[in-house]
């Protein structure tokens, strides 16, 4: 039997849902257009005004956004409100460097968490249950809303934080958690470290555990599920629509119910922008119909999926999503961090070496590795171990102060990176992470 935060509108008819997106985005157009000055100047350039979108059917008129447009509208320019009206930021890292900057209101924040409390109780979660959430607290937005999310449901939060395994164990065993919230890879390696201290999956009294931020299979959610005894949900967000809890599984999980009633989903062909009909495979695009702070119209997400209406067995009624099958740029997800092929190459245009490099990326043991292969220009070479040495830690430093992740590098001899003719194969990744 489902749980529900908010029945009534999780289990709306079709027809009030559309009710309630042609009122909220009748007045979302009206609000950006008077009050963003970079989306105005794009609808201005599309000949669009806010009186010719009357309901969601018209959002195919409005131009799109991508992240270039945030990075180039970097800090403000897409600030919806006074600044006086914020009360937070969080963040994520931009392909080159600027971030995205998202900013939020104090009804953005309550939305957001009640979206995070329909994801809790889809899992299961009651007012009864303690919610261990170890995602990254601070910038990144997973810790925050999984956090306002079991408030809102009235669970004992855990604010854990990611790493500090030894603390984690010892908290989750102690204070009995009943649902684990974090990305997939750390729920793989948190099963293999309790195994590892002579604990079994029946030991702990974990019950679910909502896992996002990175994309993983069914084989993996198989893993997870037998190593810690729970049954696994997935959930999906990002930073520019607010955090995770844009959509979330549940008991079914055949797809993530996406928030309808505050975020309108597309999707679209990426190369022609053109609107596809449901159950095609295409670039999923959201436009936020309520956020105040930072009201992004048609955000294209570059996350490829399929949107279905097939009826569900939990009741809930809101359009369901697959896991994003791929994108449709370069960008990669290496242990819930955004890393951009891009933001290497600055690094290491920046330090003075040559952009004849290659990344790989593997998963082992359920954990993402992460691994730079550098070429040293002629003049550079070293053959001096101690010389090498010092080299890979300035360049790690480097690289982590861009990404937020530290990679392993590896400078080797000039010439020894195997050259393509055509485009050059600057990502190797050998993780299976679609079925």
């Amino acid at each position: 039997m489902s749980n529900y935060y908010q029945k009534e509108i999780e289990t709306a008819s079709r027809e009030e849902i559309l009710k309630i997106q042609n009122e909220k985005i009748v007045k979302q157009v009206r609000h950006v257009y008077d009050n963003v000055p970079y989306y105005r100047n794009l609808m201005d350039q599309k000949g669009v005004k806010p009186e010719d979108i009357q309901s969601v059917d018209d959002i195919k008129k409005l131009p799109f956004l991508s992240k270039d447009d945030l990075r180039e509208a970097y800090p403000y320019g897409l600030l919806g409100t006074d600044l006086k009206n914020c009360v937070r930021i969080h963040s994520t890292s931009g392909t080159t460097g600027k971030r995205v900057v998202a900013f939020y209101t104090q009804k953005d924040i309550d939305i957001w968490e009640e979206c995070c409390a329909r994801a809790i109780m889809a899992a299961g979660g009651t007012n009864e249950d303690v919610v261990q959430v170890a995602y990254g607290y601070g910038l990144f937005t997973g810790g925050s809303g999984l956090h306002g999310g079991a408030h809102k449901v009235g669970c004992l939060t855990l604010p854990m934080s990611s790493g500090n395994t030894d603390r984690q164990i010892q908290f989750m065993m102690d204070l009995n958690a009943t649902i684990l919230c974090c990305t997939p890879s750390y729920a793989a390696y948190l099963g293999e470290s309790l195994a590892e201290r002579g604990y079994k999956p029946e030991d702990n009294k974990l019950k679910a555990g909502i896992f996002g931020a990175e994309p993983w299979t069914e084989e993996m959610r198989r893993t997870i599920e037998k190593s810690l005894g729970i049954k696994a949900y997935d959930i999906y967000g990002l930073t520019e629509t607010s955090g995770p809890g844009v959509s979330f599984e549940c008991e079914e999980q055949t797809g993530m119910h996406i928030n309808e009633d505050h975020f309108y989903a597309e999707v679209i062909d990426p190369k022609t922008g053109e609107v596809l009909p449901e159950g095609t495979k295409g670039e999923l695009v959201f436009t936020s119909l309520d956020k105040e702070g930072f009201p992004l119209l048609r955000y294209r997400t570059k996350d490829i999926c399929i949107l279905t209406r097939k009826k569900c067995s939990c009741g809930r009624t809101h359009v369901k999503m697959t896991k994003p099958m791929g994108r449709s740029d370069d960008m990669m997800i290496i242990r819930g961090v955004n890393v951009f092929p891009s933001q290497i190459e600055a690094v290491l245009l920046k330090e003075g070496y040559t952009p004849n490099y290659q990344i790989i990326v593997d998963r082992k043991n359920n954990t993402d590795t992460f691994d730079i292969y550098v070429e040293f220009s002629p003049e550079q070479f070293s053959d001096k171990i101690a010389d090498v040495q010092a080299r890979e830690g300035a360049l790690n430093a480097a690289m982590r102060t861009m990404l937020g992740i530290g990679p392993k590098i590896h400078l080797v001899a000039p010439k020894t990176i195997t050259r393509s003719e055509g485009k050059a194969v600057r990502v190797v990744d050998k993780r299976k992470l679609h079925d």
